[in-house]
């Protein structure tokens, strides 16, 4: 069984490697293939929808994505991460229209970790 610390930088790199870089071989790396996604709407909440999240609509609407980690727990085999994304907003997302301009996006996410992958997710998204 991995320790807190362990999950702790598995969520980390999920956020600097895939995240940021738009690594797809960290995705695969990173996520479990039963992976499910709390946060998405019913029937798009599997490991194929979720990397058609970031392909077709993440990363097409906000470019240059960092993400700032300012809090993350651990406890049993669940990590929290308060984070922020910051980018340059370019089309619509999340309801949110275009600014071209710098956004701020406040995002709470909350991963069980499963054989050393990520098995689960719920977040919620500040706008």
């Amino acid at each position: 069984m991995a320790t807190v610390t362990q999950n702790k930088a598995l969520v980390e790199r999920y956020n600097r490697d895939f995240i940021e870089t738009k690594d797809l071989q960290v995705f695969y790396e990173l996520i479990a293939p039963s992976f499910v996604n709390h946060a998405a709407p019913a029937g798009k909440q599997g490991f194929t929808d979720t990397i058609h999240f970031f392909e077709q609509i993440l990363w097409p609407a906000l470019t240059g994505v960092t993400v700032e980690i300012l809090d993350q727990i651990g406890e049993g085999d669940r990590v929290v991460t308060r984070k922020i994304l910051h980018a340059i907003q370019e089309a619509e997302f999340m309801g949110m229209p275009a600014t071209h301009t710098a956004v701020e996006i406040e995002v709470i996410d909350i991963f069980r970790i499963e054989d050393g992958m990520l098995a689960e997710h719920w977040g919620m998204v500040k706008n």
